[in-house]
């Protein structure tokens, strides 16, 4: 009979404790906050610029673009070389006095300075000066991108509904071509070239004139 068989069981068993305590120890452990994350050292993913989109603007965990504002024809009226005015007023002028406020913006929602805005319209009667530059001018936008037109609201000629001609353009972006439009006209529901995404948001003032507001969105190169 081996004397030693006692002493060795019991090592056995106590060898096979150890374990099961360890084992409960490894188990505990990865219930417990913080305890791999100061033995593991997290990966960090680094970005290169180029995986980057430098127009996107970030809310939250959302991307998001502003869309660009919609092109539209430029009609047989337009002329260069129109006067720098932020005013088209001229003395004995006809017509409802229309102040317009806005941004031109990039699509990231940045303002753009010193961007390039002409516009052009018919008279309070529907009709267009092509021998001068009546209701022609153009500016540019200030440090916050921010413009304003004083002019009249157009009348209605053959065929179209109320609208102002707008040729926008940042510093060495492309041009946009497109047209503002009037909320509760009838004829913007008959006019094929309205779109609905260029009706000035417009107000009525306590003298009788209008105030409205309309923001561009361009493209900057």
């Amino acid at each position: 009979m081996d004397h030693q068989h006692p002493r060795r069981l019991r090592r056995r068993l106590l060898g096979i404790g150890l374990g099961v305590a360890a084992a409960s120890a490894i188990v505990a452990a990865s219930f417990a906050p913080g305890v791999f994350a100061q033995a593991v050292q997290p990966q960090i993913t680094v970005v290169s610029p180029a995986q980057t989109t430098s127009s996107a603007t970030t809310f939250g965990n959302t991307t998001a673009l502003q869309s660009l504002t919609v092109a539209e024809t430029e009609g047989p009226y337009f002329k260069a070389n129109s006067p720098e005015a932020t005013s088209l007023l001229q003395d004995g002028m006809q017509g409802t006095v229309l102040t317009i406020t806005g941004q031109v913006l990039a699509q990231d929602g940045m303002p753009v300075a010193n961007a390039l805005i002409d516009f052009w319209q018919a008279n309070a009667s529907g009709s267009y000066d092509n021998t001068g530059y009546t209701l022609r001018g153009h500016q540019y936008t200030d440090a916050n991108g921010y413009y304003t037109l004083t002019t009249v609201e157009p009348g209605l000629y053959p065929g179209r509904t109320e609208h102002i001609h707008v040729k926008v353009q940042a510093p060495n972006g492309p041009v946009l071509t497109t047209q503002l439009f009037f909320p509760g006209v009838a004829q913007n529901s008959r006019d094929s070239i309205f779109d609905p995404s260029l009706v000035l948001d417009t107000q009525t003032n306590p003298d009788g004139s209008q105030s409205a507001i309309f923001n561009f969105v361009v493209a900057t190169a």
